[in-house]
């Protein structure tokens, strides 16, 4: 296995990203004022000349007790600004502190914020998606299905914005609660050791697929030990049974997670490229029209 490209990503140096806390008068149903109560997004943009008006909102996994790091955060982010996108990291609350809707609460924030100051951004505001890592890709999933409009009558400009994403993308994420096919860690993390039937249903998403959940792109290991694969079909069958597009690829001999973008490391290390084509393919790598007028 050859790890040249990321331990080349993890020594390169690179200028420091700005740092957005989401609730700067703290967060709803915070319990301190400690970092563990901080919710932020970690702003990784390409050079104003390459920037073609697209966002997406990383959302790390690990469980919902922990944040994976720079494999599912800052590496993506910084492959995603060589494509002309503009990444955000999501910094969420974690259990056992916070369980939900503390983490629901900090994407549909993040999401609102981004779309709020897009111009700020160089960035289109129907161009914002979101994607997301195991259990991260839960988080990301539990934003498409569980979005809202924003309100109108908030006293906050940014909780007037939709928080619906345009797009989204889920690798090897957890999407059900059901115990059948759940990572019952993640699971337990979020909802508590006895959660209620009507907890489990709402936050297995699966269920609440509409023909309005954004077009979405999965991929899954077969031999994944932590995340069922079946978590990846079941929301694809969703999809297409609401008309959604949506493109999923299962990859074999491979466990849970993924190389980070490395291209020698057999046929799971490609979902990158595939990627790369479904963002070509949804038209949301061009620049849209009038973006060189609105940099100016």
């Amino acid at each position: 296995m050859n790890y040249l490209f990321f331990a080349l990503a993890l020594t390169v140096p690179a200028q420091a990203p700005n740092v957005i806390d989401l609730w700067p008068d703290g967060a709803p149903g915070a319990v301190g004022k400690d970092e563990a109560d901080r919710a932020t997004l970690t702003v990784y943009a390409p050079p104003a000349d390459k920037a073609n008006g697209t966002a997406i909102i990383l959302c790390p996994g690990g469980g919902y007790f922990y944040l994976t790091g720079a494999k599912e955060g800052r590496i993506p982010a910084e492959w995603l600004n060589k494509k002309g996108v503009t990444a955000f990291v999501l910094k969420y609350r974690l259990a056992p502190r916070y369980r939900y809707p503390a983490q629901l609460q900090d994407a549909q924030r993040a999401l609102r914020l981004v779309r709020f100051r897009a111009k700020e951004f160089l960035l289109d505001p129907k161009r914002i998606g979101i994607c997301g890592f195991s259990a991260g890709g839960h988080l990301a999933s539990t934003l498409a299905t569980h979005y809202n409009m924003g309100r109108p009558d908030a006293e906050d400009p940014t909780e007037k914005v939709s928080c619906r994403p345009d797009f989204l993308i889920l690798g090897y994420a957890v999407i059900s609660m059901d115990i059948a096919h759940t990572n019952l860690v993640t699971r337990r993390m979020l909802l508590g050791p006895r959660p209620s039937r009507d907890v489990v249903e709402s936050f297995s998403n699966e269920l609440h697929v509409t023909p309005k959940t954004p077009p979405t792109f999965l991929f899954h290991n077969d031999e994944d030990p932590l995340v069922p694969p079946e978590n990846s079909v079941l929301f694809y069958e969703a999809l297409r049974r609401a008309k959604v597009p949506a493109e999923l690829h299962i990859f074999d001999r491979a466990g849970h997670g993924v190389p980070p973008l490395i291209l020698d490391d057999g046929a799971v290390s490609t979902w990158g490229i595939r990627q790369e084509s479904w963002l070509k393919e949804q038209k949301l790598l061009d620049p849209p029209p009038n973006h060189h007028e609105a940099r100016q």
